[in-house]
């Protein structure tokens, strides 16, 4: 199912516009799954326009307090994803699914009558974001998961380790990418890794640099 789904998309099915959702610390990949809830109402009328289009793309972005002029506050990439779920609540909010297309590149805000932002995006450079999956030939789970493990006793988390260990490669290392308490350079960092194995040598970076005691304020600068 998974694999047929992304075969349908194809550069040509990419929208030049689509709307966008800022959400400090709010990741989504390539092939992953992101849950939101949306209940502003700008965002809940952007939901409802998305769904009258053939793709149903919302871009994700993360904002970006030291973005230049004619970034308007937000992060060059994002990742846009599909609405694959989506759940309405007695009041009027919606419990929704997406789920990671492509990344993209912002391109210049489109003005309009819409009370939630637009922007024209570039999907060059991110083709192999439409296949149905990536590798990362390098990875070394005996060496990761006692690293893993200790972050996790370090940070007071708990997890299903069983769950984590059958995992795949890309489910694993994007899922962690998306839900570890990371800052928003870090996330960015993770999101732009142009390929798995870098995202996994990123994120055990990132892991190491938190065992040591560092804030990460130095690590991506």
């Amino acid at each position: 199912m998974r694999s047929s789904f992304y075969q349908m998309m194809t550069p040509a099915d990419l929208p030049d516009v689509i709307p966008v959702f800022p959400l400090p610390g709010a990741l989504l990949l390539p092939r992953a799954r992101l849950p939101l809830h949306l209940f502003e109402p700008r965002y809940l009328a952007m939901f409802e326009d998305v769904l009258k289009t053939p793709h149903r793309l919302i871009g994700m972005i993360q904002p970006n307090e030291m973005a230049g002029e004619g970034q308007h506050g937000l992060h060059r990439i994002g990742c846009a994803g599909r609405v694959t779920q989506f759940s309405e609540t007695e009041d009027g909010r919606y419990m929704i699914t997406l789920t990671g297309i492509s990344r993209y590149r912002m391109g210049d805000e489109v003005t309009g009558f819409t009370p939630y932002r637009r922007f024209s995006v570039d999907w060059a450079g991110f083709e192999h974001d439409l296949a149905p999956s990536d590798s990362d030939p390098d990875f070394r789970r005996d060496a990761f998961m006692p690293l893993l493990s200790r972050y996790f006793e370090d940070q007071g988390l708990s997890t299903d380790w069983e769950t984590l260990k059958e995992a795949d490669d890309e489910l694993l290392i994007n899922s962690l990418s998306m839900l570890l308490n990371f800052s928003n350079d870090e996330k960015q960092a993770l999101l732009e890794a142009p390929s798995l194995t870098t995202r996994r040598e990123t994120l055990v970076t990132l892991l190491e640099y938190a065992l040591r005691g560092g804030d990460g304020q130095e690590l991506l600068q």
